[in-house]
């Protein structure tokens, strides 16, 4: 990722910029409204209705659109949506199962009340805690298979490593639960810090850490037995979670204090602090697979940071990505970054060797989450 190697692929990347961008913006890829009505909480839906025409190559991007209330499924191999499916109310938090056929969305019923509007006036805000949940959908036929209990406005979760299990952050109650899959049940509730949010499962399986907004720190809960071990301060207003694939250190997200936690994952302690620069907000992150790169959207920054996790410092930043960049991920031969940006109702794709905007990508109302995953089969 040298100076010199952004500047020639920057020069290649001009006509495919262009082109690619052009397409995006003027095609109106089909979308198909495949699930109207979704099922509530509990309640399993008929996959009768037959699976789009998947592409042949390339993996599938999933977007979580949460003022319209679907997911926008794009093809890495065009950038065009290929389809378009219902899921409920305010999909925020989103997760595709090991094997590529399940995606799992996080459904709020709770209004949206960001940190400018009073206590006062989101109490007046009208509250469906019947649209609560986690719901399940059949890639293999596109469909919302049913709705599990993910206790109180689930935002963010992740899956054990066996994958029977989720562990969801419920932000409106300062709580963690753990549902169970196949028996469609919270078996725990745990109290983490204020506003929980970012959630994520250690490679091992063993530990969860779950980020406290307002607390501005880290719940770290066995992942067994759901007990807390260690709470760990961060910067302020933490907003997402990373490990590296030994597990040895996790990086945490601090928009309010522009900048990235190090943490030393045994002993429960920040050791460093990445500086991104004043203009970052840092958010959503996404972790190359041997550990030597960390890409953090930046928000309100309306920027991407490519930080060099041997030195802790940033390589490059990524300019205009969008007026929000908030889910961000990366394709599996980790050439090419999706981030959502909510505002501009668009996905941006970042080309990570020129870090250069390759292609905006119209979707639905207000995208917030990514998620990258193969074709199903």
């Amino acid at each position: 990722m040298s100076s010199a190697g952004h500047v020639t692929r920057q020069t290649i990347f001009i006509s495919l910029t262009i082109g690619v961008s052009f397409l995006a913006a003027c095609d109106q890829a089909p979308t198909t409204d495949v699930d109207a009505q979704a099922p509530a909480a509990g309640d399993t839906a008929a996959s009768a209705q037959a699976a789009p025409d998947w592409p042949a190559d390339g993996s599938l991007v999933y977007v979580s659109n949460e003022d319209s209330g679907d997911i926008s499924i794009i093809s890495t191999a065009t950038n065009q949506i290929v389809t378009t499916l219902n899921v409920g109310q305010r999909p925020r938090g989103i997760k595709i199962s090991k094997d590529g056929r399940k995606l799992f969305v996080a459904l709020s019923g709770s209004p949206k009340c960001p940190p400018t509007l009073p206590d006062e006036e989101c109490a007046k805000k009208i509250t469906d805690k019947t649209k609560d949940g986690i719901a399940i959908v059949d890639l293999t036929t596109a469909r919302v298979e049913r709705i599990l209990p993910g206790g109180s406005d689930p935002e963010q979760f992740d899956l054990s490593a066996d994958g029977r299990r989720l562990f969801v952050s419920n932000e409106d109650s300062d709580q963690a639960s753990i549902v169970d899959i196949a028996n469609g049940t919270v078996i725990k509730t745990i109290a983490v810090a204020r506003e929980p949010e970012g959630v994520r499962v250690s490679p091992d399986g063993a530990l969860v850490y779950v980020t406290g907004e307002t607390d501005h720190d880290v719940t770290v809960l066995d992942a067994v037995d759901g007990e807390v071990l260690a709470t760990i301060g961060v910067g302020l207003r933490p907003r997402d979670a990373v490990f590296t694939s030994d597990g040895l250190r996790a990086f945490v997200s601090a928009e309010l204090a522009h900048s990235i936690a190090v943490i030393d994952v045994k002993n429960h302690e920040v050791i460093a602090t990445i500086e991104l620069g004043e203009t970052a907000k840092p958010v959503g992150m996404a972790l190359t697979a041997d550990s030597q790169w960390l890409y953090v959207a930046n928000g309100r920054g309306q920027t991407v940071s490519a930080v060099d996790l041997k030195t802790f410092e940033v390589i490059g930043t990524v300019e205009e990505v969008g007026p929000r960049p908030w889910g961000i991920a990366l394709t599996d031969d980790e050439r090419f970054l999706y981030t959502a940006n909510g505002p501009s109702d668009d996905v941006s794709v970042i080309d990570t060797e020129s870090l250069q905007v390759v292609a905006r990508i119209k979707v639905g109302e207000t995208p917030w989450g990514v998620a990258i995953g193969p074709i199903p089969h």
